[in-house]
């Protein structure tokens, strides 16, 4: 007898159907499974043969072949388990097909018939609503994480036996409680412990209400790792969208808890890090920290102490807000839509300018470790001075709550402006919406023509500049832009060919 049912199998961060063929006939007993497994997926043969067993279920003493479809496309991992047992229940009559129309499974099973958790359980809801699937079975523990998913029932089964009940109609799942929301704020990591710096307090803020990556430069111990730390603290907490992208990669990833996301994520690689690590990649192709940073922040700390490639292969996410692996004829997407925070040292010694003696071959070799193209990706470049005495910056420093309240209020503005779209803040702006909602008078449209003019202005640093004067105007309520946000902006874009040259 022939059997099939639906399960998903996780490409990048999206899922992809498969279709699970179990064939049941007479013959010597053995179970073999074909369409490209992996170990993974030929062991589930013993797990799904103890677990019918050990489940009071009758596992057919014949000829069992089970086919993954599409054959073309690798199959990794256990959570084809659940649907290889399904079909040789199905297969061997203990279900009928009509109880499993319309329904998809996926999970991992036990020696004693228990369901596992597996990754991608959000990814995996999608691709089921969006190939027309009304039910998804799932073990208990992925239930809530998928129920996030709106327009497909999501049940949830604790043993295989559960999910013979379930799937016969006499025992229904109580619904998955909703995850509770949890604080934004960072504890213990406030702005308010930053004395001085205002410059780098004002970029901060800039970065954080429209999206804009960001370039900290300065000695080492002038707070820049200091400040990078505190800008999740500062950031607006993301829309329901954005948090179910961050709860999808982090569940693909293996890193999520199961509950909706309610942090922006915030990732910091050391800079030995390879280049397939940081924008994904592999045998196997896994997310690299700039897809697990998507609708985050992604810092860099240390930035010229990364290996060139690493950084150069950071152009194209940053532009596009995606990356694209390429292996055995077929490409996967990642999502890569993240702020990067970057810092690094004057010079490789990192010494007070008094006391530094390197030589300007040694700084023009580590000035040369940032190319121009990948600063002209950078939208505000910062100068840090060395930390003040602390009589000298005794004052009050605003704390994150209240930085936070004009950053979200300027977010808001935005959200305003980009209802309808996939856009949530302005560096996320392409050309056309550029130029729809970015209107200069004349007197700000002379000034930064002025610096296009001196040839350090890129017609891409150009554009970015309208975004950050977009966004400083936000910062400050006012719908037009006028001259005082252009040249703030300009005054971010100076460093650029001064890095890029030194």
């Amino acid at each position: 007898m022939l059997a099939s049912i639906a399960t998903f199998a996780i490409e990048g961060v999206d899922s992809r159907e498969v279709t699970v063929e179990v064939d049941v006939r007479a013959g010597l007993p053995g179970f073999a499974v074909v369409g490209l497994p992996d170990a993974a997926v030929r062991e589930a043969r013993q797990r799904v043969r103890a677990a019918l067993l050990n489940s009071g279920l009758e596992f057919p003493q014949k000829r069992i072949t089970a086919n993954l479809a599409p054959a073309h496309v690798r199959k990794a991992g256990p959570s084809f388990d659940l649907a290889l047992a399904v079909g040789v229940l199905a297969a061997s009559g203990q279900l009928l097909p009509e109880e499993l129309r319309a329904t998809a499974v996926c999970g991992e099973i036990s020696l004693s018939g228990a369901l596992r958790p597996v990754h991608g359980a959000v990814a995996i809801a999608f691709g089921a609503r969006e190939a027309g699937f009304a039910r998804l079975i799932v073990p208990s523990e992925n239930a809530g994480e998928a129920s996030l998913v709106e327009g497909i029932e999501v049940l949830g089964a604790p043993t295989l036996e559960r999910m013979v009940d379930v799937v016969r109609g006499v025992w229904t799942p109580p619904p998955p409680d909703p995850p509770a929301a949890s604080e934004v704020a960072i504890p213990g990591l406030d702005m308010a412990d930053v004395r001085g710096q205002l410059d780098a307090r004002r970029a901060l803020e800039i970065a954080a209400a429209g999206g804009h990556n960001l370039l900290m430069v300065g000695p080492p111990g002038a707070g820049k790792t200091m400040l990078a730390r505190r800008l999740p603290g500062i950031l607006p907490p993301p829309a329901f969208e954005e948090a179910l992208e961050i709860t999808r990669v982090q569940s693909v990833a293996g890193l999520g808890d199961g509950r909706l996301a309610t942090r922006r994520p915030f990732r910091a690689p050391h800079h030995m890090i390879s280049a397939s690590g940081l924008v994904g990649g592999g045998g196997t192709p896994r997310p690299g920290e700039i897809t697990l940073a998507h609708c985050g922040v992604l810092f860099l700390d240390e930035l010229a102490e990364f290996s060139r490639r690493a950084l150069e292969a950071l152009r194209q996410p940053l532009e596009e807000g995606r990356v694209v692996v390429t292996r055995g004829q077929r490409s996967i997407v990642f999502p890569a839509d993240t702020m990067l925070v970057g810092a690094c040292n004057n010079c490789p010694c990192g010494r007070p300018q008094e006391e530094c003696e390197c030589r300007p071959s040694d700084k023009e070799r580590y000035a040369r470790r940032l190319s121009a193209p990948l600063l002209d990706r950078i939208d505000l470049i910062c100068q840090l001075d060395p930390v003040p005495q602390l009589s000298d910056a005794a004052e009050r420093a605003e704390s994150s709550a209240e930085v936070r309240r004009r950053v979200v209020a300027a977010r808001e503005r935005q959200q305003e402006r980009f209802a309808g779209t996939r856009v949530f803040a302005n560096a996320g702006m392409d050309a056309r919406l550029t130029q729809r909602h970015v209107m200069l008078g004349e007197e700000a449209a002379r000034r930064l023509h002025a610096g296009e003019r001196r040839g350090w202005l890129t017609a891409r640093g150009q554009d970015r500049v309208l975004r950050l004067a977009r966004t400083i105007a936000d910062l400050g309520g006012r719908e037009r832009i006028d001259s005082a946000d252009v040249d703030e902006a300009l005054g971010y874009r100076l460093s650029v060919p001064a890095l890029a040259a030194a």
